[in-house]
């Protein structure tokens, strides 16, 4: 796979990663608990398979990187107090949803899951086990790191359930490493992810971030190289994105050690041409797997799904997120919790539901995700079935987002006919260009702090 530099540089812009449409920045605090507990009860009716994500903010120290909701503490009844509220959400959840839906998915991210006690973990896992009705083969996955795994960590996430898992290495330099404060070294990641296998998990994602400190073309290679030794199943490369305007711990990273934009284009280059020379396939944007995932089959088979937690092959699930800032994905709303814990604990002991803000969509809304996610993930978007779906002419309706996107098909990014929008090879990469002519909202908002692109 050959990467055209000027091509990145002329798309470079700032856009979402549309984990949602439309985007959380949409979300607004008229959507509350009553108007979350209505969704719950309706979707029972339409009887959707669920998702489960459980979100754990705790961490023992801040890696200067970091976008995340995080919680810095050593004290171990702060995390225990967390999880009797998350007891309490469990409770209250499946107390509305209909017993009869089936869990397919199970995430816990973080924070870093793993600071839980061996204790805590088993008994989390139990009270979800014993709430809620996980279907046989359901994939279940957690975030670890592998600086706080103790000895038998894996084999006691393994045998409570865990079948995959995903850790953060973000590079292999030491150099790196002590500028962003997380230093784990390569042997650390290569041997978490061979006892993982060992202990039979059956996929194991790393996520690696380019443009980090005195990361460089050459030592970025190395890191590269070192990755495909390992060879996991899944790989991210994301973005880093410096916003110490919005993350005030990012002020920590020298900004004249930051690579230069020319350089963090030429480091992508690398990335995309060295894995997928070595047999990764670029699903899309930042993520890769081998030929033989789920993933893969599914972006051939044109079933792939996009939801916060990334990449799916799990369409037509709603997503029921339990603790702080967690984000709830259902067919026709979304709702986020609490993101401070006092007022996600305050919320629980009156009894309700612990939602911050949400958004229900309207016609128009549900249409454009269709569309948005259907370039995301499948690169393909059929007019006809839209039309029969949606009772539209899609080119009529849609007449000003064919016009805008006429530059992307002279860039050979995109094509399209009278029955179809497919995504051309160059254009993977520049998904979010794509989905961004189609996005309603943009047009009408004032700037926002999204993420650039590429």
């Amino acid at each position: 796979m050959q990467i055209d530099v000027d091509l990145l540089k002329k798309y470079d812009r700032p856009g979402p990663r549309y984990t949602s449409y439309p985007t959380a920045p949409h979300f607004h605090d008229g959507f509350d608990a009553q108007s979350y507990r209505e969704e719950i009860l309706l979707h029972n009716k339409l009887n959707r398979d669920l998702s489960i994500y459980v979100h754990i903010p705790f961490c023992a120290s801040m890696c200067y990187y970091c976008a995340c909701n995080v919680v810095i503490t050593r004290r171990r009844d702060r995390i225990e107090e967390y999880v009797e509220y998350l007891a309490k959400e469990i409770g209250m959840l499946h107390a509305l949803l209909d017993p009869g839906r089936k869990v397919q998915q199970i995430h816990w991210g973080g924070g870093t899951p793993n600071y839980l006690s061996h204790q805590q973990m088993r008994r989390l896992f139990e009270m979800l086990d014993d709430h809620f009705s996980i279907a046989e083969g359901s994939e279940i996955s957690i975030e670890i790191d592998p600086c706080h795994l103790k000895e038998d960590t894996l084999q006691l996430l393994r045998d409570i359930g865990f079948n995959r898992v995903s850790l953060g290495a973000q590079d292999f330099n030491e150099t790196v490493q002590r500028a962003i404060d997380r230093v784990q070294p390569y042997e650390l990641t290569r041997n978490t992810c061979q006892e993982a296998w060992r202990l039979g998990f059956e996929s194991v994602n790393v996520d690696m971030i380019y443009g980090l400190p005195y990361q460089t073309l050459e030592s970025y290679t190395k890191t590269i190289h070192q990755l495909i030794d390992i060879h996991p199943n899944r790989i991210a490369v994301f973005n880093y994105a410096h916003v110490p305007w919005i993350k005030k711990h990012q002020s920590l990273i020298p900004e004249d050690a930051l690579p230069k934009p020319a350089e963090k284009l030429e480091i992508l280059k690398m990335i995309i041409e060295e894995l997928t020379h070595a047999g990764y396939v670029h699903i899309g944007m930042d993520h890769f797997a081998l030929p033989e995932d789920e993933l893969v089959i599914a972006l051939k088979q044109r079933t792939l799904h996009r939801n916060f937690q990334g990449y799916s092959t799990y369409a037509g699930l709603d997503v029921h997120a339990l603790g702080v800032t967690g984000i709830s994905q259902l067919h026709g709303a979304y709702a986020q919790n609490f993101k401070e814990l006092k007022n996600y604990y305050a919320a629980l002991d009156k009894g309700e539901f612990p939602i911050h803000r949400g958004y229900s969509l309207n016609q128009d809304d549900q249409l454009r995700r269709t569309v948005i996610s259907e370039i995301m993930c499948n690169g393909h978007v059929s007019k006809r079935s839209l039309e029969r779906e949606f009772d539209i002419v899609f080119d009529e309706y849609f007449c000003d987002a064919l016009e805008a996107m006429q530059t992307l098909i002279e860039d050979d990014l995109v094509c399209h006919d009278d029955e179809q929008i497919q995504v051309r090879p160059k254009g993977r990469l520049l998904v979010r260009n794509i989905a961004m002519v189609f996005d309603r909202y943009l047009k009408e908002e004032k700037q926002r702090a999204y993420s650039r692109t590429v």
